[in-house]
């Protein structure tokens, strides 16, 4: 698996013992080296912008004391949310690596593909602006699963 791959995952089966947001990690890397992490913390802040990828690019730019994040990769345990696909343009963020599919979160509650239905009627479906690649999906998926095994789960 890749390695910061694992530690998306990691980062997301921890919220599965904690509850602090649903089943989602990411981390964001700068020429090889971790510069920022974050897991979705939506339940324990009562803040549905923490998710995880806005809050490992709050880290990063905290990290190198810069709003531009240019150079880096965010790998990110589900595909990002519209919201979070626009905090990584807005970041300069030019490569995402995904392991659970937007599909994957919509079986286990999460409820993106409104604002996706929403966005698509904005635009003309070219898309030349972010580079999206799905790794290692059989490994993150497993958050997924045992999300849904959950009884103490919330669908927020």
């Amino acid at each position: 698996m890749n390695k910061y791959m694992k530690i998306a995952k990691e980062l997301s089966d921890k919220n599965l013992k904690t509850n602090e947001g649903g089943p989602f990690g990411a981390c964001i890397v700068k020429e090889g080296e971790i510069i920022g992490k974050g897991s979705n913390h939506v339940l324990s802040s009562n803040d549905p912008t923490a998710h995880a990828e806005v809050i490992a690019i709050r880290d990063a730019c905290k990290n190198i004391n810069s709003y531009d994040l240019s150079g880096c990769e965010l790998y990110t345990s589900c595909y990002p949310c519209p919201m979070c696909l626009s905090a990584t343009i807005w970041a300069n963020i030019k490569k995402v690596y995904y392991g659970n599919t937007k599909e994957d979160a919509a079986n286990i509650g999460f409820r993106d593909d409104f604002i996706y239905d929403f966005i698509k009627k904005l635009t003309d479906g070219c898309n030349n602006t972010l580079d999206l690649e799905c790794i290692d999906r059989e490994e993150t998926i497993k958050s997924f699963d045992k999300f849904i095994e959950k009884s103490d789960k919330i669908i927020y």
